[in-house]
């Protein structure tokens, strides 16, 4: 690597430009741009969420502040605020969605090994939402209780690496199941989801599309029990059935048999019920299954605090989307720098460090060693001490 050039320069070495600039000349991106092109706009954003910048004018301070090291790391325009909100504003979201189905395509290759907490060949996919509160006055398009805004983020991550998938951002009035009608399905995978999501119409387009779920029961469930397979209630199965649907409209939104599993969590004193489509895994593995959805709230709790998806730097939902996926490119790229520079380190602490030294010439491996750096003198001190005699 070479150390003349920028860690900010360094990172933005992995990116693939040829793809990012298809995804520009697909939506005319640069179409009459003379300066502040797709690719300014992108490294400027890209700063922001690196190094967490909280407004337009934060980031045009300092940027500015960098002198000719802006060159040298890719940029070509004068960096100015009402040029990038502009440019937020008007230039399709949809280019900076397909980079990050590039960059998570790539990720997803790397991580093909990551090891999950079950044993499956197949892919498991988790499955929610998380809502991010908005001022009303400011995201009126965005409004979905009588004095309040919000955007929400239907996330399906890959347990292999937890490694987002699927994002649809929507206003908070969008209700959580209907996002299963935008949800891509890939047969033979496993998607694990809450209750919330629990519509048997659209559970049955797993079923049609030989795909595989897993999801919570509600109390009220209505069914007929069709047999019983024995368990062993030292694990905490408490039962293993195959049953029917048999409500007045669960009954046809669901015609054929589910398996309902009923385990008892000693831990946490709770009774968990699941419903899947899948009646050849072990009792214990889809419970297991389940317990791995948990991985996408932590996904959402560390985007939160690690990347700028709470506070937006325009207001219209084009630049909210912008945002959105810009921050998920910078998530990909840190797991494909981490895989491919074998880096011992999570990545929180790699934006941590990425914060404060994004343009010290420092060669990447280097800058996030956890090895102690050793000054060695170049040739022998000639000082005397002043114990010698």
């Amino acid at each position: 690597m070479n150390t003349g050039q920028t860690l900010f320069t360094q990172l933005m070495d992995f990116l693939p430009t040829y793809e990012f600039n298809r995804c520009v000349s697909r939506y005319d991106g640069n179409h009459r741009v003379r300066e502040f092109s797709c690719r300014d706009q992108f490294l400027c954003m890209v700063f922001a969420q690196l190094t967490y910048r909280e407004s337009l004018r934060d980031i045009e301070t300092c940027l500015r502040s960098m002198g000719q090291k802006l060159y040298h790391a890719g940029f070509r325009s004068v960096i100015a605020r009402n040029t990038l909100a502009r440019a937020n504003e008007n230039r399709d979201w949809r280019i900076y969605a397909d980079f990050a189905a590039v960059l998570i395509a790539r990720a997803r290759s790397l991580c093909i090994n990551e090891p999950i907490a079950v044993e499956l060949e197949q892919t498991v996919y988790a499955f929610d939402s998380t809502t991010v509160d908005l001022c009303l006055s400011l995201f009126p398009w965005a409004q979905f209780r009588r004095r309040k805004s919000a955007v929400k983020l239907h996330t399906l991550i890959d347990l292999r690496g937890n490694i987002p998938c699927f994002v649809h951002v929507s206003s908070g009035a969008m209700a959580d199941v209907t996002s299963l009608d935008l949800l891509p399905i890939e047969a033979g995978s496993f998607y694990v989801m809450d209750r919330g999501y629990t519509d048997f119409a659209r559970l049955y387009r797993f079923t049609q599309s030989l795909a595989f779920f897993v999801t919570r029961a509600k109390r009220d469930l209505d069914f007929t029990r069709q047999s019983y397979r024995s368990v062993d209630k030292a694990s905490g199965l408490r039962s293993d059935q195959t049953i029917i649907l048999c409500g007045p409209k669960t009954a046809q939104r669901y015609p054929v048999p589910l398996r309902r599993i009923t385990y008892y969590a000693v831990d946490i004193d709770k009774r968990f019920v699941f419903l899947t489509n899948n009646f050849d895994l072990p009792a214990l593995t889809i419970a297991a299954l389940y317990k791995c959805r948990w991985q996408v709230e932590l996904f959402f709790k560390w985007i939160k605090q690690y990347l700028r998806i709470k506070a937006f730097y325009g207001t219209s939902i084009n630049a909210v989307k912008t945002q959105v996926w810009i921050a998920v490119c910078v998530y990909v790229l840190m797991i494909i720098v981490k895989k491919e520079l074998k880096i011992d380190r999570n990545i929180g602490e790699i934006l941590q460090i990425l914060s404060i030294s994004i343009f010290e010439k420092t060669p990447i491996l280097q800058a996030f060693s956890r090895d102690s750096l050793k000054m060695e003198n170049s040739s022998p001190c000639n000082q005397l001490s002043l114990l010698d005699f």
